[in-house]
């Protein structure tokens, strides 16, 4: 028997970082984000005989295990193994022998979420394969902690929840650590609108956004004033720009867009550079009105938002630049499994 799941990644359209603690615990987070048709992949198969095999396909790394409860936590493929150790023990079961393959369609720090979406996507299979009894709240909540707390790594919420739910969500983070997902109810028209004002540009440089997260962090265990009223803002424009999507006002969508990247820069220091500023150069310059970095910023996609009949001028502006545009529409279902009996 085989199992695949997918998972949806997703682009962070507003609010981003106030997911994050101790930003959050202080005083609570707002995040709006939308998931699109690029997604996290995974398969299981299962093995008559022998261990546990695991193959990250787009990464070209694998490693081969004995049976056993927990695989070392070692910096290698650890969201794989988290997810593993975290099954086995939550759920009580008795591993079989299987190979376990997967792959995104976007690159690892590349700030659409792929890290999160990836544990998601293989929680997603585990949860089919075991039929164990699991919501989406409960797999976004079990993925945070596996990849924050069980793997140690950087970052907020927001990514496990729009992977898990999928579609267009105001998400809430309450300061007791509860979430709120709250999906919205866009009109048509205004979802092909988007699509065809927003240019996703990927800069050709993955980052790791564990620095800027940490430095942010920083800049809130200290009490940053510049930092703090920049994230406040940020908050803010979740709700405006959630106000502005439901009334399918794309110019007010644009202007709260280009204002939260401002806003975002303030942030912490390596949230932008030389690079992602020639790019924006570049984009404004042939007709963009507005741009922001999708997830903590350093590298990875662009989002710009265009007049559509401006769209081959900046895509054209863009060509010049190491990157390269994306295409995407937005995708309104979440982490989906299924099986395949041999």
């Amino acid at each position: 028997m085989k199992v695949r799941s997918k998972a949806p990644l997703r682009l962070g359209l507003a609010g981003g970082g106030s997911d994050v603690s101790p930003y959050s615990d202080l005083y609570g987070g707002l995040i709006l984000n939308a998931t699109i048709n690029l997604y996290a992949h995974c398969t299981i198969e299962e093995k008559k005989e022998g261990g546990i095999e695991i193959y990250a396909a787009d990464l070209n790394q694998s490693l081969s295990y004995e049976m056993q409860d927990q695989l070392p936590i070692d910096g290698q493929l650890d969201l794989h193994k988290g997810v593993y150790n975290r099954i086995v023990k939550d759920f009580h079961i008795t591993p079989k022998p299987f190979r376990i393959t997967t792959y995104s369609d976007a690159p690892a720090g590349s700030g659409l979420g792929s890290s999160s979406t990836m544990v998601v996507c293989i929680l997603q299979a585990f949860a089919e394969w075991y039929n164990l009894p699991l919501g989406d709240y409960e797999i976004a909540r079990l993925a945070y902690e596996i990849e924050r707390i069980d793997i140690g790594l950087s970052g907020g919420k927001q990514d496990q929840y729009a992977a898990t739910f999928g579609g267009f969500n105001f998400m809430e983070f309450l300061q007791d650590g509860h979430v709120i997902v709250n999906p919205l109810r866009i009109k048509p028209w205004v979802v092909e609108e988007l699509e065809a004002s927003l240019l996703l540009f990927f800069t050709g440089a993955s980052r790791s956004s564990a620095k800027i997260i940490d430095e942010q962090r920083k800049n809130t265990q200290e009490k940053n004033a510049t930092a703090i009223e920049a994230m406040h803002k940020i908050k803010q424009s979740a709700i405006d720009m959630k106000t502005a999507i439901l009334r399918g006002e794309i110019d007010t969508f644009a202007a709260i867009l280009g204002q939260a990247w401002e806003d975002k820069k303030k942030m912490a220091t390596s949230i932008t550079n030389p690079m992602i500023q020639q790019a924006f150069d570049k984009a404004l310059g042939a007709g963009a009105i507005a741009g922001k970095v999708s997830g903590a910023g350093g590298g990875g996609f662009i989002m710009f938002v265009v007049e559509p009949t401006k769209r081959k001028n900046v895509e054209r502006a863009l060509s010049g630049l190491e990157g390269r545009v994306v295409e995407f529409q937005f995708s309104d279902k979440g982490t989906q499994s299924w099986k395949i009996f041999d």
